[in-house]
């Protein structure tokens, strides 16, 4: 059996759903913190606790869909042209999201309530759920035809 990492047989389209389900957990994580700082306002650690999951879903997020950009889109629209305008409006969709996640993480940073993080959260959710769905129903078949010699992580972001 291959050590070398590159050499690994990576199926490409469980990979991508993993990511997914990593990044809902991860929304349900921060939505979780909110509600435990909400319910004990001056709790310093609760308030960390909550800047740490809020970053920590943006950077998640924000990864996965650099690491799209970057490596897979290129490489599936290489393999199959076609793919060109799905690639498009998946890559017009990571430019929203990477908008609403500025704005939670500028919303994190000024202390904002917790109902304020939900609505942010929620645009988020529904953004990223529509984008999930399209990405998988137009892409999981072709992807699970790449192969790439790059690392999961280089492709899918930190949750690949």
């Amino acid at each position: 059996m291959p050590t070398d990492p590159s050499a690994r047989i990576v199926a490409w389209d469980r990979q991508l759903r993993d990511v997914h389900a990593r990044l809902r957990d991860s929304l349900q994580i921060a939505r979780d913190a909110i509600d435990d700082a909400a319910a004990e306002p001056t709790s310093p650690r609760l308030a960390a606790d909550l800047r740490l999951f809020c970053t920590g879903f943006c950077a998640a997020l924000d990864g996965h869909h650099r690491g799209e950009d970057a490596v897979m889109f290129p490489e599936l629209v290489a393999r199959d042209p076609s793919l060109a305008e799905v690639v498009s409006q998946l890559t017009r969709d990571h430019s929203v999201l990477s908008q609403l996640l500025g704005s939670l993480q500028r919303a994190v940073d000024a202390g904002a309530g917790g109902d304020d993080l939900h609505r942010h959260l929620d645009g988020i959710e529904a953004i990223m759920e529509t984008h999930f769905r399209y990405e998988e129903k137009r892409l999981l078949e072709p992807l699970s035809r790449l192969g790439t010699d790059q690392s999961p992580r280089e492709v899918l972001g930190p949750l690949g």
